[in-house]
């Protein structure tokens, strides 16, 4: 009875999430999301670009180093991005951090999609444990929201590319942001990531040595097949369905999905912890568990805690507190 409740609360929380979302148009617009891309006007086109970046281990390199424009105050951190959008407020990146008083680590934290506030408690809770956490605000979100939008739909819809720069963004923007923690004197650097959060925080992982510690909360590998079947992406679905075959749509975001970089997060020195809903509608389960399968295969061997509780509930206590519990165990590991 418990968790027939907890089912009907999950989508009831999911149903408020719809407020806003809309069917969009079918757009494939690589130029925006492969650099150099002249117009492409077929999905074969656009599939046969994103097979190239998923084999350029480049694709989410920084494209410059410098450390110039960024700016610190009260608790503050504010950088320009390094990928330059047609919306202004999207092109600075804040960041919220909250201090622990010690350079020994720092974790970032990328948060779900239409996220509506940060992460307070989770912020205090571990700067007490003396690890300094960092909020960053991914694109089309929070003060980098676009001006008249109710939700952030130029972070993930139907438009292939933009979603695609959007992540990429997302991607660069945690590693500029981390490059930047190093050279504040950090040691340890761990990311944390929340559902969409997670794709992101994944990459960087994937990408980027200086990240030891990886915890995904919600996460699975390919994101074509979370929009296609999740709760939370029926309006996106709608407006791909009549334009794109599910397989297509697989090559097109092959660039964003994890299991293309499985073997490199199971790379020597990359700590790794999930965390899973068994009854989310948003990232089915039996993604997460295909996902799962393919880190172990490639020789990683992730802490995986499943809870039996929403995609939305998790947020909810106990589930909540064990999931911090289980996160706090891999960030104090090794201490």
């Amino acid at each position: 009875m418990y968790h027939s409740w907890l089912d009907r609360w999950d989508e009831r929380r999911a149903r408020r999430g719809e407020e806003g979302k809309k069917t969009t148009d079918f757009v494939l617009d690589a130029e925006r999301a492969f650099p150099g891309a002249k117009k492409i006007t077929s999905i074969e086109g656009f599939c046969a670009l994103a097979d190239q970046a998923v084999a350029d281990p480049a694709f989410f390199d920084e494209p410059s180093v410098s450390d110039q424009g960024f700016e610190r105050l009260d608790g503050w951190l504010k950088f320009p991005s390094d990928i330059f959008t047609d919306i202004e407020q999207n092109n600075v990146v804040p960041a919220k951090i909250t201090e622990s008083g010690s350079f020994n680590q720092a974790m970032v934290i990328f948060h779900h999609w239409n996220a509506s506030a940060r992460n307070r408690q989770i912020a205090n809770f571990f700067s007490q444990s003396g690890i300094t956490v960092v909020e960053i605000a991914m694109p089309y979100h929070f003060e980098r929201s676009r001006p008249g939008s109710v939700h952030a739909d130029y972070m993930l819809s139907p438009n292939l590319g933009r979603t695609i720069q959007s992540v990429r963004q997302a991607v660069l923007d945690g590693r500029k942001l981390i490059r930047w923690l190093k050279s504040e004197g950090y040691r340890e650097i761990s990311v944390l990531g929340m559902s969409l959060g997670s794709w992101v925080a994944a990459v960087v992982a994937a990408h980027d040595l200086s990240v030891s510690k990886a915890s995904l909360f919600l996460t699975a590998g390919s994101l074509a097949d979370m929009v296609w079947t999740g709760r939370a992406t029926r309006s996106i679905r709608d407006s791909l369905e009549p334009e794109i075959e599910l397989t297509d749509l697989r090559r097109a975001w092959g660039p964003l999905d994890l299991e293309n970089y499985a073997h490199s997060l199971a790379r020597p020195g990359l700590d790794l912890q999930v965390v899973l809903a068994k009854r989310d509608k948003v990232v089915l389960p039996e993604l997460s568990e295909r996902f799962m399968q393919m880190l172990k295969d490639a020789g990683a061997r992730p802490n995986i805690l499943e809870l039996n509780c929403g995609h939305y509930s998790l947020a909810m206590p106990p589930y909540i507190l064990l999931a911090g519990l289980s996160l706090k165990r891999l960030l104090t590991r090794g201490r």
